[in-house]
């Protein structure tokens, strides 16, 4: 009995959930830190196997029955490349890495002074060649549900297969949606994804080589009578054209490393460039052993089935006539392999493009970059690539209606080829010439896609659905030496060979001669060099010079992208690195490049470079960048590359000692203030004593009630004397190392509980938020001190937050083997100049509000650093947050 549609819906639903399981546990492994397997080489290998879509898988046995053994020239192509161009491959990964690119069209635009025109431009070329080859894969889907059905008597006829091709693109966007926007960061590898894609690449070889093998030796009669059918078939007969055979290898190797679904494995997704060693030679094993049985089948496949069937479908037709319907099965699973792995990965490359360059540059002009939001630039930019996604494979359903989904597979997937071919010249001379300019890139490209939609994209439709059949015949308003096939009056060409030929010609010719006409800007020079020579420069950051940038505000912008506490843990290691306190390190060159290199592998070189312009006030290069990109005497570069270092260094030391100097005076002023405020503070108390206790003394006539109330007068202020005497000995104490700490065991949220209880702030204004759940952690310190430092960030949060509505959140979580408690109010927060020595003595945040001598934080900067922790200021948050820190190592998960 012949497969059912029924039974093919459940083994599609299942196999998907098989893959689902697979990136799942792929995601959770890497997560863990657990999935060195999944960065082997032969998953990076496998992974390339994209390349082997359904056209690879269907459609290569259609174009052996129609061409015959052309279709090797789609293999020859990749193996060329893998073979004999490893070292250039590596060249490009080396780039990508150093670069953070997440695509070809932030490589080429990085390439050329991180041109947002350049990218936007790349990008739609890329979307619009993608499209025909994702429609494609829906056809070829469609077409074996049909091809099923109507070998199953039992099945009702699929009159309308638009339905099936809507499911399956649906599927695949929530599928990629799923798999493919869940880190911000595209320079970093979707695991997930691509252990799917390295399944598949298994599942469609051994389905395409089982039915391979059932052919020779089940239908053939063996290896030899197989071959003497070939030498009796059309194919042995076939002239091979020297023209269409260089045209369509130069083709598939262009294609190969363009496409963005390629670049996006080959660079983006490669975890370590000594992969491509192993990649050189497994990937052409590959395709030798998945090309291996293609003639065999199209050869049996032309002797019995009927006539008039699809070659394109012969994987799955052969077995079907046969009643082999498990064997038919395993073959629809193999080019549903083909056609899902392409589309996934298709559409996180483009999709991550679009958002990148289109959609942030965008979004940015209409925002001014004024909105301070931790993570709005990153919900954004997930979005919009969730959007991108759907929107993709929307493009690709409505080439396929367009077509009309008759078109033989390899002439589809030919059309996508060439498009994606254009950018080529730009990516080539970008790494290998340094005197290629954004103008001849520009130029290059659209003369080539220009004539790719001329001569190849538009005639793809078929004849009058987008161009008039009188144009096609005629040209353009009679103008014979414009028609699409006959450019220039050159008649007899093969189509594809005729497109390839003008569209690579005009395109190269066009990036020569206006690279050579136009100058390059200097961070093109510089940007030149670093991708020519990036082997040398691999390590030289951009330098940037002519703009000033204070730290506050380079956080917040990196906030908003890379997310607060990626954010935060990247500044705090370049203040450590810089041997400085806190959070905010110097903006340093070498700081500087740091960051736009990490935003950059989430929104894109160019929109990265032109946010870090834009806090910086300039986006120049200095005299060191423009020597290091000209061709200077190599003693001239390095004089000015000394006086150019000496210079900076004495700017950012002049900075600190500015700096200190301020901080200085500020500790100046508050020990005069606080000198001012403790002889007030011992004068008040000291007067009252006195002064009733004369009374007392003095006796009179006073009635007992009258004695008790001066009594407990002086009792009040001696107490308050004895706090602030306390006080200032508890610092004494502390700064001298003379305490003795009581270590005991206990839970973080009872500690937060006394604090809590201690201040009342329950019955007060200040509406308070926690996480319980996350305060059960078992701790082994002095509760009764860390207690105190709670107690008195609460207690300021009370006085000092001028909100309306007053809220203080503590929030607990760890990072990096530190135990941190945060506590953050939504006042107006410390202002910046106070910032830098709030936990010194003698400071107080506000004269107004201040009801002591100043010392509370100091102290609690004492009692943490006695703790092995840290107490410090969070610059760049909603109002005065300050972080509490201990290590890990001092703590265990509550039983």
């Amino acid at each position: 009995m012949t497969a059912t549609l029924n039974l093919l819906v459940v083994v599609c639903l299942g196999y998907v959930a098989f893959l689902f399981l697979v990136a799942f546990a792929a995601e959770r492994a890497a997560l863990r830190g657990r999935g060195g397997w999944l960065r082997s080489p032969i998953v990076y290998t496998l992974s390339l196997s994209i390349y082997c879509t359904a056209w690879t898988f269907y459609g290569a046995v259609g174009y052996a029955a129609r061409s015959g053994l052309e279709f090797l020239t789609i293999y020859l192509g990749p193996t060329i490349v893998m073979v004999g161009w490893w070292w250039g491959l590596r060249k490009l990964v080396r780039i990508g890495r150093t670069q953070r690119v997440t695509s070809v069209a932030d490589l080429i635009s990085s390439r050329y002074g991180k041109s947002t025109l350049l990218a936007v431009f790349v990008t739609l070329i890329a979307v619009i060649g993608t499209t025909p080859y994702i429609a494609l894969q829906l056809q070829s889907v469609t077409a074996s549900f049909a091809s099923i059905a109507q070998a199953d008597p039992n099945a009702a006829p699929l009159e309308d297969t638009r339905q099936i091709a809507l499911s399956v693109a649906v599927g695949l966007a929530l599928f990629t949606i799923l798999f493919g926007t869940r880190n911000l960061d595209a320079n970093e590898r979707h695991h997930g994804v691509v252990m799917a894609i390295a399944v598949e690449a298994v599942v469609k070889l051994f389905a395409l080589m089982a039915v391979g093998v059932f052919v020779v030796w089940g239908l053939g009669g063996g290896v030899g009578a197989t071959l003497a059918r070939i030498d009796a078939s059309a194919l042995d007969h076939w002239q091979v054209d020297g023209t269409r055979w260089a045209g369509l290898t130069f083709l598939s190797a262009a294609a190969f490393l363009t496409l963005p679904r390629m670049f996006q494995v080959l660079v983006v997704e490669n975890d370590d460039e000594q992969h491509l060693r192993t990649a050189s030679w497994a990937f052409p094993v590959y395709l030798l052993l998945i090309s291996l049985f293609v003639v065999p089948i199209a050869v049996v496949g032309l002797e019995i089935m009927p006539a008039g069937a699809n070659p394109d479908q012969f994987v799955l037709t052969v077995p079907l006539a046969q009643g082999q319907d498990t064997l038919a099965m395993l073959s629809f699973l193999g080019g549903f392999s083909s056609a899902t792995s392409m589309v996934i990965v298709a559409a996180i490359a483009l999709a991550t493009m679009v958002s990148n360059h289109i959609v942030m540059p965008i979004w940015l002009n209409l925002t001014g970059g004024g909105a301070v939001m931790s993570g709005d630039v990153r919900n954004v930019v997930i979005m919009a690539r969730r959007v991108s996604i759907a929107g993709v494979l929307g493009l690709g359903y409505v080439y396929y209606q367009m077509s009309g989904g008759g078109a033989a597979l390899a002439a589809i997937g030919l059309v996508s080829f060439a498009g994606v071919a254009q950018f080529l010249p730009a990516l080539m001379g970008g790494i290998f010439w340094r005197g290629a300019t954004r103008v001849g890139a520009l130029v290059g490209l659209s003369l080539g896609f220009v004539l790719w939609v001329w001569c190849l994209l538009l005639p793809s439709f078929g004849a009058g659905v987008v161009i008039p059949e009188a144009v096609m015949a005629q040209g353009p308003l009679g103008i014979g030496w414009l028609r699409p096939q006959a450019l220039f009056g050159i008649e007899g060409i093969d189509p594809l060979v005729h497109a390839i030929f003008w569209s690579m010609l005009f395109n190269t010719g066009g990036f020569i001669v206006a690279s050579l006409l136009s100058f390059p800007t200097p961070l093109e020079r510089l940007q030149g060099a670093q991708f020519v020579n990036v082997f040398q420069h691999s390590a030289r950051p951009q330098n940037w010079a002519g703009g000033t940038a204070q730290s506050e505000d380079l956080m917040v912008m990196a906030q908003r992208i890379l997310g607060p506490g990626e954010a935060q843990a990247l500044f705090q290691d370049e203040a450590q690195r810089q041997g400085l306190v806190g959070y905010l390190p110097e903006p340093t060159p070498d700081f500087l490049a740091l960051l736009e290199r990490e935003m950059s592998g989430s929104v894109g070189a160019a929109t990265a470079h032109a946010m870090v312009g834009q806090i910086m006030g300039a986006a120049t290069v200095s005299v060191e960048d423009l020597l290091a990109v000209a061709d200077e005497t190599a003693q001239m570069m390095e004089y000015s590359s000394q006086l150019e270092t000496k210079s900076e260094e004495l700017a950012r030391t002049a900075r600190q000692l500015r700096a200190a100097n301020e901080k200085l005076t500020q500790i100046s002023v508050q020990k005069d203030a606080f000198l001012s405020q403790i002889s007030h503070e011992l004068r008040t108390p000291m007067t009252s004593i006195r002064a009733f206790s004369e009374i007392l003394r003095d006796g009179g006539a006073l009635d007992p009630e009258a004695q008790a109330k001066y009594a407990g007068i002086i009792h009040d202020e001696a107490i308050r004397l004895t706090r602030l005497l306390d006080d200032l000995l508890d610092l004494s104490v502390l700064e001298n190392g003379q305490v003795n700490l009581n270590i005991r065991t206990g839970v973080l949220a009872e500690v937060i509980d006394h604090a809590v209880a201690a201040t009342g702030v329950e019955h007060g204004p200040l509406k308070l938020h926690r996480r319980r759940a996350n305060e059960e952690v078992m701790l082994e310190t002095d509760m009764d001190r860390l207690a105190q430092v709670f107690i008195n960030l609460i207690a300021n949060a009370q006085k000092y937050c001028d909100a309306e509505a007053p809220e203080l959140t503590i929030a607990v979580g760890s990072r990096d083997g530190q135990l941190l408690v945060d506590f953050i109010d939504n006042g107006s927060g410390i202002p910046r100049q106070a910032q830098s020595v709030v936990f010194e003595k003698f400071s107080r945040v506000s004269d107004q509000k201040a009801g002591g001598a100043g010392l509370g934080l100091a102290i609690c900067r004492e009692i943490m650093a006695r703790l092995d922790g840290t107490i410090s200021y969070l610059p760049g948050q909603s109002g005065a947050a300050f972080r509490v820190t201990l290590p890990l190592a001092q703590r265990l998960a509550a039983q």
